[in-house]
């Protein structure tokens, strides 16, 4: 009994215990409880004090959580001018002796033959409602045929206007009207981190949008070869990005958030020829330019300021005991040149053109790019650590000041040739009814094709030729391989390959 009493005790003190022990939780813990349960902040105001809160006095009131941008305005806006850009070009022709022919009946004369047809696509930006479109080079270069399909799926055959491989861009025309152009921005304003839209048809992904940001400006990765044909060095000054950009997109939109046109996607940069995080897009304001002089010349007008140049770099600035390591170095100077002309010394370090600041070639390059011949430009540069200024008045390749027209081609300076008509004894001895006689061959294209005095050309790429002014016209408009199909005053038949 006594043994119960002690148990009876125990359990009543153990129970006394438990509720002191709760009590003394609730009065001295329960308002911590309360506050943990009132303050449910939202995950992103978490994230903002965490983020910045580094020290226990500063205040985080002011603290913004990070929303994203809404492009939604600006893809709506730029699908609308962006066009699919679609190209066919022709199989190469060649001439092939039918041996069947040959071993059975002695015929000599080849067979012209022609190629199988190849097709490509691309991008390209509508810029005027009345047809204009600027595109890439790369992407029309050797087409025969273009074809461009509208974001409302309209097929317009399109003719182009003029190309400029030294930035690889080139304008296209089609015949309509109240199309939606893109609205031009300034490249020159964009920051490092801003938002880009990339806007094109990657994999014939019609009216695909995709988004970065401006990874880096004035990006040179020496993709675009010399243009030899007119003897200029390529202008590379790309806004990189890391906007997803594909096989498909050259020749599209880059835009920026508000959906103006800042720059013409050109290139990515991949081991595996597919997007793997850069892309290079020409900037509009060197687009602004080329287009304007293709329309209105025919050919663009480059200006130049008559310098070699490079860049800086550590081994440099220490050779040549240079302060700065950016800026474009000058390594040497044409003689009579615009920059000797105007006071420009071997050794000057140019840092700015027109108050725009240049850290490279590649941006001196780009800024030099967008004035034309007979344009003075006010340039600073370093010179012993003397910061001067000095006004230089552009010049074309030629180094004069005039603006070059398109020029049809003069025959006899090309082909290191003259050429006249054929008499009519020559015509009905050889039972022909036109042509064009190669006479006076000096060195050129037609010597290194074997082509000899006296050669009688009738055809050029299986088009007959009646008189010079014919000749004149065709070859005038020809870039690259040329088939020539003619014959001798001895009766014999020839047929040439050249290039143009």
């Amino acid at each position: 009994m006594k043994r119960l009493k002690n148990i009876a005790g125990l359990s009543v003190a153990a129970i006394l215990g438990g509720f002191i022990s709760l009590g003394a939780f609730t009065w001295f813990y329960q308002p911590n409880a309360n506050q943990l349960v009132n303050q449910k902040d939202s995950v992103q105001t978490l994230l903002a004090k965490n983020t910045y809160r580094s020290e226990p006095s500063r205040k985080t009131t002011n603290v913004q959580p990070f929303s994203a941008p809404d492009f939604t305005s600006a893809a709506e806006r730029s699908v609308h001018g962006v066009v699919h850009v679609k190209t066919v070009m022709e199989g190469e022709q060649y001439y092939q002796i039918d041996p069947f022919r040959y071993f059975f009946h002695g015929e000599r004369e080849p067979q012209l033959k022609q190629g199988p047809k190849r097709a490509a696509s691309g991008s390209g930006v509508l810029i005027s409602d009345d047809g204009y479109i600027v595109t890439n080079n790369h992407v029309v270069e050797d087409a025969d045929k273009i074809e461009v399909i509208t974001n409302d799926n309209k097929s317009l055959k399109a003719k182009l206007i003029g190309r400029d491989p030294s930035t690889d861009l080139a304008v296209l025309k089609v015949e309509s009207q109240n199309l939606s152009p893109l609205q031009y921005g300034n490249s020159d304003d964009l920051k490092l981190g801003e938002w880009v839209l990339a806007v094109g048809n990657p994999f014939n992904l019609n009216s695909t949008v995709t988004a970065g940001i401006v990874s880096a400006k004035g990006r040179n990765i020496n993709i675009l070869p010399p243009d030899e044909r007119n003897k200029v060095a390529p202008i590379e000054s790309f806004i990189q990005t890391d906007a997803a950009v594909n096989p498909g997109n050259s020749g599209g939109a880059l835009v920026n958030a508000n959906g103006q046109l800042v720059g013409i996607n050109t290139a990515i940069k991949s081991p595996t020829g597919s997007y793997t995080g850069y892309s290079f897009a020409v900037p509009v304001n060197i687009v602004k330019k080329v287009v304007d002089d293709i329309v209105k010349y025919g050919a663009v007008q480059r200006g130049f300021i008559g310098v070699s140049i490079r860049n800086i770099d550590g081994e440099l600035a220490d050779k040549v005991e240079l302060t700065t390591t950016e800026g474009a170095y000058v390594s040497a100077l044409m003689e009579d040149g615009a920059a000797e002309d105007a006071g420009i010394e071997e050794g000057d370090v140019i840092v700015e053109v027109n108050g725009q600041k240049v850290k490279s070639v590649a941006e001196l390059q780009e800024k030099i790019g967008r004035y034309r011949p007979g344009d003075k430009v006010n340039v600073k540069l370093i010179r012993d650590d003397e910061l001067l200024e000095k006004q230089i008045e552009l010049r074309n390749r030629f180094g004069n000041t005039e603006l070059i027209e398109k020029r049809e081609k003069d025959l006899v300076k090309v082909l290191g040739a003259s050429f006249n008509e054929v008499d009519n004894e020559l015509k009905e001895k050889l039972n022909i009814e036109g042509g064009v006689q190669i006479t006076d061959i000096n060195s050129g294209k037609i010597r290194s094709a074997g082509i000899k005095e006296g050669f009688i050309i009738l055809k050029v790429d299986k088009k007959p030729i009646e008189n010079r002014e014919e000749l004149n016209e065709i070859l005038s408009n020809k870039e690259g391989g040329v088939l020539l199909e003619g014959i001798y005053p001895n009766g014999l038949r020839g047929y040439y390959g050249l290039g143009m």
